[in-house]
C-alpha cells in the first residue's frame, strides 16, 4: 500500500504539472537540461575544452547521471511503463542519456547529446500553453495530408535535376570541373533551389544558357510546395473551427480561441477546458 501512495506521489510531481512540486520540479528539470547542453557547448570549443576538459567530463557525467534518475523514475512511477518508454517523450529522455555511455565506446558520440534540446519542449505543458501544441498538430496534420502530393513534386524535380544534370555534363564536361553526372547533378540541385555555392560555374555559352534556364525554372518550383502545404493548412484550419460548436443554437465556425458564438452571442466552452477535452480524447 504504502508502495503504491509512493508511486502516485512521485507521478504526481513527475508527470504533473498543476501542483508546485510538479512545476518546481519541471522547471528544475529544464534549467538542468539547458546547463548540460551549454556544458556541451562548450565542450566542443578547442581552447575551452583543452583547458577545462576534466570539469566538462565530470558535469557531463554528472548530468548524465542525474537524467538516468529521472528516467528509471518515470518508468517506476509511470501506471504503464511500457507506453511511456514508447512515447515521444519517452523515446526523447532515453537518447538524452544514451550518447554519453555510448560515448565511453565511441568518444564522437558524446555530442549526440544535442538530443537533449528536445526535451525542452516539456516548457510548453508547464506554461500551460498545450493550445499553442495543438496548433502544431494542425501544421502536422496538413504536412500528412499534403505528403502524396508533395512526393510526386519531389520526384518530378529529381528527374528535372537528373535531366539538367546530365545535359551539362555532356556540355561542359571534365575540363570545366564537372566531372561526373552525379556531381554535375549537385550542380543543378544548387542551382535550381537558387542557392548557387559558385564551386561549379559553365562556361561555355550554351552551358550558360542551361543554367540560366534551371535558374529560372527554380524560381517557379519553389513557389509549388508552399502552395500545396497552404491549401491544406487552410483546410484543416477550417476543419478545426468546426469542432468548436455552440452549445445554444449549434453553430460552427469559430474560431478556437472564440469566448462566444459570432451569431447568437452564447457563452462557449472556455478555450483551456476545450483543449483539455480534445488532450483526453487523443
Amino acid at each position: 500500500m504504502e508502495n503504491n501512495q509512493l508511486k502516485h506521489q512521485l507521478y504526481i510531481v513527475i508527470f504533473g504539472t498543476h501542483t508546485r512540486a510538479g512545476r518546481i520540479f519541471d522547471i528544475a528539470l529544464i534549467i538542468a537540461i539547458l546547463l548540460s547542453l551549454t556544458v556541451l557547448i562548450l565542450h566542443s570549443i578547442e581552447g575551452l575544452a583543452t583547458e577545462w576538459d576534466d570539469v566538462f567530463q565530470k558535469l557531463e557525467y554528472l548530468f548524465t547521471a542525474l537524467f538516468t534518475v529521472e528516467y528509471l523514475l518515470r518508468l517506476y512511477c509511470s501506471p504503464k511503463p511500457r507506453a511511456y518508454a514508447s512515447s515521444f517523450y519517452g523515446v526523447v529522455d532515453l537518447l538524452s542519456i544514451l550518447p554519453t555511455y555510448l560515448a565511453l565506446l565511441f568518444p564522437s558520440a558524446s555530442f549526440m547529446g544535442v538530443i537533449r534540446l528536445l526535451r525542452v519542449m516539456r516548457i510548453f505543458r508547464i506554461l500551460k500553453l498545450v493550445r499553442y501544441l495543438q496548433d502544431s498538430n494542425i501544421l502536422l496534420r496538413s504536412l500528412l495530408m499534403s505528403r502524396r502530393k508533395i512526393f510526386v513534386f519531389f520526384s518530378t524535380v529529381a528527374i528535372l535535376v537528373t535531366i539538367f544534370g546530365a545535359l551539362i555534363y555532356v556540355i561542359e564536361g571534365p575540363e570545366n570541373g564537372f566531372t561526373s553526372i552525379p556531381q554535375s547533378i549537385y550542380w543543378a540541385i544548387v542551382t535550381i533551389t537558387t542557392v548557387g555555392y559558385g564551386d561549379l560555374v559553365p562556361s561555355t555559352p550554351l552551358g550558360k544558357a542551361i543554367a540560366s534556364l534551371t535558374m529560372l525554372l527554380g524560381y517557379s518550383i519553389l513557389a509549388v510546395p508552399t502552395g500545396i502545404i497552404t491549401a491544406e493548412l487552410s483546410q484543416e484550419i477550417n476543419t478545426h473551427r468546426n469542432l468548436v460548436k455552440c452549445p445554444n443554437c449549434s453553430k460552427t465556425g469559430h474560431e478556437s480561441d472564440a469566448l462566444h458564438c459570432k451569431h447568437c452571442g452564447s457563452e462557449l466552452a472556455a478555450p483551456d477546458e476545450r483543449v483539455v477535452i480534445e488532450t483526453k480524447a487523443d
